[in-house]
């Protein structure tokens, strides 16, 4: 029944889209990445595939994207380019994803401040010129540093990061609060924390040990981590991260204190607990490591856990997924996935 409700509306939509009714246009940029390749998805289930459109760098985006909807490919760089596909598709929602993560970033800190920085300006003031409605930004608990608390580090603290990635992370929450208080622009966003998520490879993320050991306790039985066994951050599975983001966005703008800097969570482990909790399933399974120095050094600046009061409190904030679902629907779509690919 739900399934049949949840298909009527978005026929529904379809057909107001056709017909030049529905407000909502919708453009992710950053559509190509981990989280674009989920969100985007969601969103055209829940608005129509027609009013949502997948904005990728040059041939990132996946074939599924490409084949439900419309998509373009944009560089953040280029305001002109952004402000174009704004008036061609009559967009009034903006996701920017768009971002050089942080291990890369360190390493391509010139392309960081291209693409986290300026593109980042670019994406604002191309809305404010162009009658966008809302702008959905994602900042991360790479803003925070080591003088903050690194326990329940709470919404509101010091935050000292001393990575390119965690800098630009700062810079996001503070022009897009400038931009919605002095500019009138409704920007949003959430710190979230490391992702794990089935749908795409790890790339060059410091959390993303806890996807890459997923491929390899299905692929391999062992994988070798980059980081210490002891060393705790805060996770979040993507569907908990999709429904964030969608939730926030359909919040009520009165309820909101805060705007682009909303801590979010859902639980907290080492590679070693996680580690454990897998070879429980798959019975094979050794984890080894050899630690990266530069990896270790940026998780070493990150909190061990995040308190979300503020974001439970202003939008009604809970995860659905703890650390056991978590890792027994990961083990379930990977296992599907992988076979699929060989």
């Amino acid at each position: 029944m739900q399934i049949q409700i949840k298909y009527f509306l978005k026929k529904i939509n379809d057909v107001a889209s056709a017909k030049g009714f529905l407000v909502k246009k919708i453009l992710v940029i950053g559509a190509g990445g981990q989280i674009g390749s989920d969100l985007v998805p969601e969103l055209r289930d829940k608005y129509g595939n027609n009013n949502v459109v997948a904005a990728g760098f040059q041939n990132d985006l996946p074939p599924e994207l490409k084949e439900s909807g419309p998509y373009i490919y944009l560089d953040v760089r280029n305001k002109k380019e952004i402000k174009d596909s704004i008036n061609k598709f009559n967009i009034d929602i903006i996701f920017n994803l768009a971002s050089i993560l942080s291990a890369l970033a360190e390493k391509e800190y010139l392309l960081s401040y291209e693409v986290n920085f300026t593109g980042l300006l670019n994406i604002l003031e191309a809305s404010i010129s162009n009658n966008v409605k809302q702008v959905m930004l994602v900042s991360s608990i790479a803003a925070f540093g080591s003088y903050t608390p690194s326990d329940s580090t709470p919404n509101d603290t010091i935050q000292n990061p001393s990575t390119i990635y965690g800098i630009s992370k700062v810079f996001t929450e503070l022009l897009g609060n400038y931009f919605s208080e002095k500019k009138g622009l409704d920007v949003r966003g959430l710190r979230l924390p490391g992702v794990i998520s089935w749908k795409r490879e790890p790339t060059a993320g410091t959390t993303d040990y806890a996807v890459d050991i997923f491929y390899n306790a299905i692929l391999k039985k062992e994988y070798t981590c980059f980081l210490n066994e002891n060393t705790k951050l805060p996770m979040i599975y993507m569907p908990d991260a999709i429904n964030a983001l969608i939730k926030l966005l359909n919040a009520d703008k009165s309820s909101l204190k805060h705007k682009v800097d909303f801590n979010i969570s859902s639980m907290s482990f080492t590679p070693n607990e996680l580690a454990d909790l897998i070879k429980q399933r798959v019975p094979e399974f050794n984890i080894y490591y050899e630690i990266d120095p530069l990896k270790q050094s940026i998780a070493d600046s990150w909190p061990n856990s995040l308190d979300d009061t503020v974001a439970r409190e202003e939008w009604n904030w809970k995860p659905k997924y703890d650390i056991n679902e978590m890792i027994d629907d990961m083990l379930y779509n990977l296992n599907i996935k992988l076979k699929k690919n060989m």
